[in-house]
């Protein structure tokens, strides 16, 4: 343990630069995830264009760290096309033209080098809020702590599946976190700089994800119950009450000052985004998104469009137009496969399951335990004040542990809105809790250890378990690489079986096109007798030559691009055909369970065939001979 103190910062930093190198490795061996085919132009353009008119249901702030290295390559952007000039939010096509080369009369950009530069300070990020998580941690359990909460961060699969993606969704935890640090500060010390610095980040937040508009209502709560919660100084005069109201009058009239340096920030990023972008495009936007099929969506409407209209409030009609496409998503709900069922309905079960599926059975295993030992901590303080009530008690608490009050109220706010909402997307949705739940995690385990430090024997069992549990954090990702979208704990089999309870960013999101690149290549290699003497071709001593092969993906990248004239498009409701498959499990699971009309074609033919060999985690390919096709 004093060895880690005392190298702790030396430590931590080999243990996120072991996490960057990794990410680096993973990064270049995945193809294009589903959303990347969107956000990827979209950052190209706001920080080439000064235009925001690709991928307006995300703020830009994610996309503009994405798109800054791409402006040192000559790329060539599809700025003449109609969908351009003339189309309303054609993110999908542009992604694929710009990246996918997708038009044979515009010149093709190199997709690995876009890929592998735009992801880069998403890694990045990752490693700044690494770092973030272990000093804020240090300053709430000690150094020891600190490390610890790296180290659940750190060699979670499920951060190293995502921290290199072109998406919101590490951007947002990291700056929710962030935010929380210095909302923290600035209630215990609201001096100006802790105002300013607490908007900053509050605006930041909100220009990572829409999702972060769920800390103003916490924030202003928090607000109240901190300011309300005081203790009046024994040299203060005035009466209790009033000494109260005097409180929740400053913090309260502060804390609207550091709304108002976020929603400044949040204008002067949006302005930044949108100078060469017409107001119209953003009408068009509202005009098409925002239905007017009930009051609400009527008002958005409106109220988006008179804002687009001057130059000066144009950055928040973008804005805001985000925010009402964002409520607009959700409730239009979205089409996934879960535990045997597809469905566009919601589940309350859907988040619980996959967060027990999808995380490691060591972190589980500290969260319950820690839960369990923080409730009976609370319970003995509680019970040995004398004459105090419940609500006394936990005023006086709430200013002590500011920082566990505010986390856990989210972390379970947050939860609740994630459980009850009807977006069932995947795991990643609950990242903004994840960094929240290391610290807590971290500061607890080591909170037990202070308090029976002194005892030899807790002490030396203390450690060793500390030390099983390090081992099988730290082991679970080396075991398990690069099968990182595609982790599963060994409650369901691991990586190998995760597909069979839900699909989408939980497992198969695309990014496995590469690896289908790699295996075919290497079979025709084989076949050719040019393989090297430590290429496995086994399998192509079973199995016929691979000239062709019917591919059904799921993804943002592009076969075509990738496996040239071996690609042939494929579907489900195509007639089955002799020879050589790569189906996508998102696909596999999606056409054997959705409801079908009655005739309609599906993959249950492929039912009574094993995939001969898996390219990554998602792609099952098989070979099916002539004699074997169904019978028509």
């Amino acid at each position: 343990m004093e060895f880690v103190k005392k190298h702790a910062s030396f430590i931590v930093s080999f243990i996120l630069l072991a996490h960057f190198l990794v990410s680096l490795v993973v990064s270049s061996q995945e193809s294009m995830i589903f959303d990347e085919r969107a956000h990827i132009p979209a950052a190209y353009s706001y920080i080439h264009y000064g235009d925001m008119r690709l991928n307006p249901e995300h703020p830009p702030l994610i996309k503009d760290l994405a798109g800054i290295p791409l402006q040192a390559f000559r790329l060539i952007f599809p700025i003449d096309t109609p969908e351009w000039q003339t189309g309303v939010n054609e993110q999908w096509v542009i992604g694929d033209v710009f990246i996918n080369c997708s038009r044979p009369e515009i010149a093709c950009n190199d997709a690995d080098i876009i890929l592998f530069w735009s992801r880069l300070p998403i890694i990045l990020l990752t490693i700044l809020l690494g770092f973030g998580i272990y000093y804020w941690t240090k300053e709430l359990g000690g150094t020891l702590a600190g490390v610890f909460a790296v180290v659940l961060f750190a060699f979670d699969p499920n951060i190293l599946a995502h921290n290199h993606y072109v998406t919101t969704d590490i951007g947002i935890a990291a700056f929710i976190f962030f935010a929380f640090y210095f909302f923290v500060k600035f209630l215990r010390n609201p001096s100006f700089k802790n105002v300013i610095l607490g908007g900053i980040f509050l605006g930041l937040a909100q220009l990572a994800k829409f999702s972060a508009v769920l800390i103003f209502p916490v924030f202003g709560l928090f607000v109240i119950l901190y300011a309300l919660t005081k203790q009046k100084p024994l040299t203060d005069t005035r009466g209790a009450w009033r000494f109260k109201m005097s409180a929740l009058l400053e913090y309260g009239y502060k804390f609207v000052l550091s709304l108002m340096t976020a929603f400044v920030l949040i204008w002067i990023v949006y302005a930044a985004n949108t100078y060469s972008m017409p107001g119209e495009k953003v009408a068009a936007e509202a005009e098409m998104s925002l239905g007017q099929n009930n009051t609400l969506a009527h008002l958005a409407h409106d109220f988006t469009i008179t804002l687009s209209q001057s130059p000066l409030f144009k950055p928040l009609s973008e804005y805001f137009l985000g925010v009402f496409m964002v409520f607009a998503r959700v409730a239009s709900g979205n089409v996934h496969y879960f535990l045997g069922e597809v469905t566009n309905a919601a589940s309350v079960w859907y988040f619980p399951i996959v967060f027990l599926l999808k995380e490691t059975l060591p972190f589980l295993f500290l969260l319950l335990l820690t839960l369990a030992y923080s409730l009976s901590r609370i319970s003995a303080s509680f019970l040995k004040t004398k004459n105090m009530t419940v609500i006394h008690f936990l005023a006086l608490s709430l200013q002590n542990k500011i920082t566990q009050y505010l986390s856990v109220f989210f972390i379970l706010f947050y939860s609740y809105i994630s459980i009850t909402g009807n977006l069932n997307i995947g795991f990643r949705h609950l990242f903004p809790i994840m960094p929240l739940l290391s610290m807590l995690i971290s500061k607890t385990v080591f909170d037990f250890y202070k308090r029976h430090r002194n005892d030899s024997v807790s002490n030396k069992l203390f450690a060793s378990i500390l030390g099983l549990l390090v081992f099988s954090i730290v082991s679970i990702p080396i075991l398990s690489f690069p099968s990182y979208l595609s982790y599963f704990n060994a409650t369901v089999g691991g990586h190998l079986n995760g597909y069979k309870y839900v699909t989408d960013s939980n497992y198969d999101w695309g990014q496995d096109l590469k690896r289908l690149k790699n295996f075919v290549s290497t079979y025709q290699t084989c076949q050719k007798g040019t393989a090297y003497t430590t290429t496995d071709c086994s399998l192509a001593e079973k199995y016929p030559p691979l000239e062709k092969i019917r591919v059904d993906y799921f993804g943002g990248g592009s076969p075509s691009y990738y496996l040239h004239d071996t690609y042939i498009p494929w579907w489900d409701t195509r007639e089955p055909e002799a020879g050589w498959y790569a189906i996508s499990s998102f696909f596999y699971q999606e056409s054997i369970y959705k409801k079908k009309a009655p005739g309609e074609k599906d993959y249950s033919w492929l039912e009574n065939f094993s995939p001969i060999a898996r390219a990554g985690d998602s792609f099952f390919i098989y070979y099916i001979p002539k004699e074997a096709l169904p019978i028509k």
